[in-house]
């Protein structure tokens, strides 16, 4: 059973690092794998590790059954509701500030900032992109900020050699600017919806290491450029009638990202889940544009309104998430997770090694599951603990702090390594080699390097 399980879980990686390649969305192999993990780890029951079937006794004990079928499946239910729970906070969460930013994007509400960009300069321009990616995506999240800018590159450059540069330099500040916010990157959410980190532990000691991995990369790109940009032609499409007036753009713009930031805050007064918070955000919204255009057409109000962009949201995305978190669990409850942390933890030895090998296989495995196996191996260790090691994983504790770190900044050595470069390599054409000769080595300065400046604050 369990050579079985590991088998699924590898083959439905590799289908979903050969994504592109296959034409297969990898939402569908992901959902396969997570169900069939969980399909394997309940029919091989008789080959159970014996972990789990002392979980199953302790089960039957504290509910007063006996030992039969009946009690099995819903001991099996019991376990995967519990996994449900948490998934489930992680996508309704996602759904929100998706539809958050695709409402705010309808209402062409990002040009408050990117119409106010002016210089052609190219050395000077990739600071402007790189500083805007990284606070956007702090405050929104990687994947949405990298889509927001390819579009604004698209309006400021018409050479597409020189606009994949400034792509590649928005992969990385993405990704940079995601791991020090609880809302900038899915895996430091995990994190932070999980327990493992508070939001003032995030922010406070993630943003020094963040910006040094972004300021490295962009100062060789920028003092290896030369001249201006050439900006695109006016399309008459650009012309068009905007269906929004300046007023109506900047409120949806500043409730938009208002909310967005408010998340944290609610979490912190009032002990919810962050979905709660997202969610009171986006029906104070939804509100707002209801009434804002109650007065306007059927055709106006359908694309304006929380009802149409939701037919934009990207859900093959969100089911990704969900057949991936899924097959973890069925790893996790297999025993297979602990295993790993115990290889890991014996191979290595240092909490520090161990995250900047699980950053850079992020750039070759998506890290989302693997900081999902992360949380899965190391649990939250109880405050005072004696044990030095131990000691590191307690709540804001150096390995989840620096697992944040790597996980949401290592996917930048490779453009299929995080879901920004994914998203800009679908938009832009990238291609996979041109990416690794070009930017692969300067993302990988600008993560060792915010590394090493980590290390040296807390090592």
């Amino acid at each position: 059973m369990e050579a079985l399980l590991i088998l699924v879980f590898v083959l439905g990686y590799f289908l979903i690092a050969l994504e592109h390649n296959l034409h297969i969305d990898k939402a569908a192999s992901a959902l396969i794998t997570g169900t069939l993990c969980w399909a394997i780890l309940v029919l091989g029951w008789h080959q159970a590790p014996a972990h789990l079937v002392d979980s199953f006794n302790e089960f039957v004990h504290g509910a007063g059954h006996g030992a039969d079928h009946g009690a099995l499946k819903v001991f099996f239910e019991h376990r995967l509701l519990h996994h449900m729970e948490e998934i489930s906070s992680i996508l309704f969460f996602l759904l929100g500030a998706m539809t958050i930013v695709e409402l705010v994007d309808a209402h062409n509400g990002f040009s408050v900032i990117t119409d106010r960009i002016k210089t052609r300069k190219k050395s000077r321009l990739i600071w402007i992109i790189g500083i805007l990616t990284f606070f956007f995506s702090a405050a929104l999240d990687n994947l949405t900020t990298s889509i927001v800018m390819i579009s604004l590159l698209r309006k400021l450059i018409a050479d597409k050699p020189t606009r994949w540069l400034f792509a590649g330099a928005v992969i990385i500040s993405a990704n940079a600017g995601g791991a020090w916010s609880p809302i900038g990157d899915v895996t430091t959410t995990m994190l932070w919806i999980g327990g493992q980190l508070t939001t003032p532990v995030i922010i406070t000691n993630l943003i020094l290491p963040s910006i040094v991995c972004m300021v490295v990369p962009l100062t060789i790109m920028s003092l290896r450029m030369k001249g201006e940009v050439e900006r695109p032609k006016a399309d008459d499409l650009d012309e068009m009638a905007d269906p929004t007036t300046s007023g109506e753009r900047n409120l949806i713009f500043a409730m938009g990202v208002s909310g967005l930031l408010f998340v944290p805050v609610f979490k912190t007064v009032t002990h919810l889940p962050p979905f709660m918070g997202m969610m009171l955000s986006l029906g104070v919204l939804w509100l707002t544009t209801e009434v804002l255009h109650r007065s306007k057409n059927d055709q106006q109000r359908k694309h304006l309104s929380v009802v149409g962009v939701l037919r934009k949201i990207d859900t093959a995305s969100v089911m990704f998430f969900l057949g991936i978190l899924l097959a973890v669990g069925a790893l996790q409850e297999a025993g297979h997770l602990i295993a790993s942390a115990e290889w890991l933890r014996t191979s290595l030895g240092d909490v520090y090694l161990i995250n900047v090998a699980i950053g850079l296989l992020s750039a070759i495995v998506d890290n989302v599951p693997l900081v999902a196996a992360s949380m899965g191996m190391y649990d939250i260790a109880a405050p005072g603990t004696m044990d030095a090691w131990q000691g590191y994983f307690v709540q804001d504790g150096i390995f989840w702090q620096f697992l944040a770190y790597c996980a949401g900044t290592g996917g930048s050595a490779l453009i299929i390594g995080s879901a920004a470069g994914v998203a800009v390599m679908g938009l832009e054409k990238i291609d996979f080699v041109w990416y690794m000769k070009r930017m692969s080595l300067l993302a990988v300065a600008g993560y060792l390097s915010g590394a090493a400046v980590y290390w040296l604050m807390f090592g």
